[in-house]
């Protein structure tokens, strides 16, 4: 496989991208991470942009993710938000897991809110789907299938209590 060359291949697989649990809010729209190449207090920003960036890349298809290296003496990551605003958070001397953790919780979705909008992404996507919330209330609706037996009678041969009955 010819994507599964280079430093740390796993990076690439759409296994590990969807393991990514950072999910930014909806109005953020830049997600900046300045860090160093060198320096020990700047390790764990390394490591996020080594092993988690492709991730958050993946989860935000609409925020542009910029790196910056060896413009800064402390690490940071700044979010810029669609009304102009833009939070400034400070990564200096923590590890990779610490900074993920921390940006789920400032500027990360809630848990509650990504299982709403799969909920929601569930029921709106399938045609086939229907009741209650959905495009259709019954399957009826669809064209070809047999009408509801409570407006129009069903055929004989399809009633259980006829079909099965006693002679």
């Amino acid at each position: 496989m010819p994507f599964m060359k280079g430093r740390e291949p796993i990076r690439r697989t759409l296994k590990y991208l969807n393991a990514g649990k950072l999910v930014l809010k909806d109005n953020v729209r830049i997600f900046s991470v300045n860090y160093n190449t060198y320096g020990d207090h700047h390790a764990g920003a390394r490591d996020f942009v080594f092993w988690n960036i492709p991730q958050v890349q993946f989860k935000n298809p609409e925020v542009q993710v910029l790196t910056l290296k060896n413009m800064t003496p402390s690490p940071f990551v700044r979010c810029y938000f669609e009304d102009g605003r833009d939070m400034l958070i400070d990564v200096d001397s923590r590890n990779r897991d610490d900074i993920i953790e921390h940006l789920i919780q400032v500027v990360g979705k809630t848990r509650d809110q990504l299982d709403a909008e799969t909920r929601l992404k569930e029921s709106k996507d399938n045609p086939a789907n229907f009741g209650y919330g959905c495009g259709r209330h019954c399957i009826c609706e669809i064209p070809g299938q047999v009408p509801c037996p409570g407006t129009v009678p069903l055929p004989d041969h399809m009633r259980g209590k006829i079909k099965f009955a006693p002679k």
